[in-house]
Parts: structure tokens; C-alpha cells; sequence
């Protein structure tokens, strides 16, 4: 099991990325692409107030980043000696995200039924981009990348699966493709209830998926399923039992989330939400998941030898 990752906390993943970085989510002001952010309150998050591209008919006036220049990737080689031997993560550039920012939200869903074409022509432009930063990251010795596409509303996908198997999986398999093409490993950030694509991520090359919310899947579901088969990334969940839940009860989450969710020989990463003070969680929450973290991964395998009863109690 890999440890925690966040400023102050054991390191074994260390991230970079483009500077700037082309999905760059700014608190306020215009990004490169002329979206338009604002601050949304406690959270560190923006939020788009106007997308750049209202109409496809400005299609060839969008400002695209050129993902070539120079100054964004001079930084990589001192990145990669400051990890020394830790992980390097490098980060993507999402193609859903990415894809609603400019378009707006709605507007991205109506485009899957009204103009597809469109769609997978901005898509396109975000798969070749990526290509490019693959190759410069690859060239840097970084170990892996990591993009951020939130699929999943509580209990569903935000759109069909069978248009996101139509619209969306080919370009992932582009990208995941190219990566381990370049020796890189594939990770992505998606929250919600995103199990309806799993079993396709897997299949087209995703080696870690990073998911902040377990309960409205059901870890003994996520167990069943996909356990041994990719990595799961993840702190104890966010909106439940990390936000409600007492010491103990954290502490006998972390338990079970990594007996169903790793396996004796690895496959769990131990995380931490990136913003816990706009989730609402209390110093006392973050300290008994740390602490319990910790003490798993320094009883590895005695923590796979422990009664079921003490390992995945609740």
C-alpha cells in the first residue's frame, strides 16, 4: 500500500505538471481557453461562469493553448530529481472536464445527441494535446499520468454508457495506449457512481482509478467486481463516513476499504480529498485516517493475517 500524498503528510506520490498547465481551473479570471472562473466560497475550487465556446459556429475562433511551447515543460528535468526515488505523477488534460468548461455543461450533453461530430472534433483537438504532453513527460522520466474526469452523479453516469462508449472511450484508449506505449502508468480521478465504466477503463488501459466516494458504489460491490483487476486510489469516503463518522468508525473503515478493495500483494493507494476543509472534515477525522493508514501499511502483512472480524470490522 502506498502512502498518503498531501504537504506535510508521508510522501510516496509526488505531482507536476505543465506550467502553465493548459486545464489549468483557476479560483477567477479567463484560463488559456477563455473560460471565465469564479470562487465558489470555503472551497479552493472555481467555478465556470462563461463558457468559451457558446456556439459551434465560433468553433475556429477558440483559443486553443499551443501545448508545444517551450516554457511549460523546462521545469520537468529538475521535477524529476526532486522526487528522487517517490512516484511522479505528471497531470493530463481531461477530455470531459475540459470538454464542458469550454462548451458549458448542458450544452455538452445536447451535443452528444445534436452534434456528435463537433463534439469529437474538441475531443480530438484535447487526445492530441495529450499525446504531445505524453511524450514530454515520458522524455522527463515521469512515472505516470494522471487526468481528472468526474463521470458520476450519486447513483448514475451523467450521461448513457452507451454514448460514452461511443463518444468518450476511444479517445481514452488513444491516450492510455499511447501512454503505455511510452512506459507510462494511466491513473484518473472520477468521482460519483462511475461503476457502469469501469470494467471498460480497465479494459482499454487504466492502471489506477482515484475515487474520493466508495459508499454510494458499496465497497463489497466495488470488491466484487474489481478488486486484483486495477488499483484503487482513495481516502476514507468523503460525504459519509470521513465528514460523519467517529474515530473508531473511520478507523474501521480504512480497515475494510483496504481488505475489499486491495489485495495481499498491493493494489491500494491510502489518499486524502484535496480540500478538506470545504468537505467539511475536522482535524480529529484526518488524524485517525493518517494514523490508521499508517499502521496498516507498517503491519502489511500481519494487517492480511488479522481476524476478519478485526480487519474489516465496522
Amino acid at each position: 500500500m502506498t502512502l498518503l500524498d498531501r504537504e506535510g503528510v508521508d510522501r510516496d506520490i509526488v505531482n507536476t505538471s505543465m506550467r502553465p498547465s493548459p486545464d489549468s481551473r483557476p479560483s477567477s479570471g479567463r484560463d488559456e481557453w477563455g473560460v471565465l472562473w469564479a470562487n465558489v466560497g470555503v472551497s479552493r475550487l472555481g467555478e465556470v461562469q462563461e463558457p468559451a465556446l457558446l456556439d459551434w459556429a465560433e468553433f475556429d475562433r477558440l483559443q486553443i493553448p499551443d501545448i508545444r511551447r517551450p516554457s511549460r515543460w523546462q521545469h520537468l528535468e529538475s521535477a524529476r530529481a526532486a522526487a528522487g526515488d517517490k512516484f511522479l505523477v505528471g497531470s493530463g488534460i481531461s477530455i470531459y472536464e475540459r470538454v464542458h468548461f469550454v462548451r458549458g455543461l448542458e450544452n455538452t450533453w445536447v451535443d452528444i445527441i445534436q452534434a456528435p461530430d463537433q463534439l469529437r472534433r474538441l475531443i480530438d483537438i484535447l487526445v492530441d494535446m495529450n499525446l504531445v504532453a505524453i511524450e514530454h513527460y515520458a522524455k522527463a522520466g515521469v512515472d505516470g499520468l494522471m487526468w481528472c474526469d468526474d463521470w458520476g452523479l450519486q447513483d448514475r453516469l451523467m450521461i448513457a454508457p452507451e454514448h460514452w462508449r461511443e463518444i468518450w472511450k476511444p479517445a481514452y484508449r488513444r491516450i492510455y495506449t499511447a501512454a503505455h506505449q511510452a512506459g507510462l502508468y494511466t491513473l484518473l480521478h472520477s468521482c460519483g457512481y462511475i461503476v457502469d465504466i469501469l470494467d471498460d477503463l480497465i479494459e482499454i488501459g487504466l492502471d489506477v482509478i482515484q475515487m474520493d466516494q466508495q459508499e454510494n458504489m458499496g465497497l463489497e460491490h466495488l470488491h466484487d467486481r474489481f478488486a486484483g483487476r486495477i488499483t484503487f486510489w482513495c481516502p476514507v469516503d468523503i460525504q459519509s463516513v470521513m465528514r460523519y463518522g467517529t474515530d473508531e468508525e473511520i478507523r474501521a473503515y480504512c480497515r475494510r476499504m483496504v481488505k475489499l478493495l486491495g489485495t495481499p500483494g498491493g493494489g491500494f493507494i491510502a489518499g486524502e480529498y484535496g480540500d478538506p476543509v470545504g468537505a467539511g472534515h475536522s482535524d480529529e477525522a484526518l488524524r485517525a485516517m493518517r494514523d490508521e493508514f499508517r499502521r496498516i501499511s507498517a503491519n502489511w502483512s500481519t494487517f492480511w493475517a488479522e481476524p476478519e472480524s478485526s480487519a474489516v470490522g465496522v
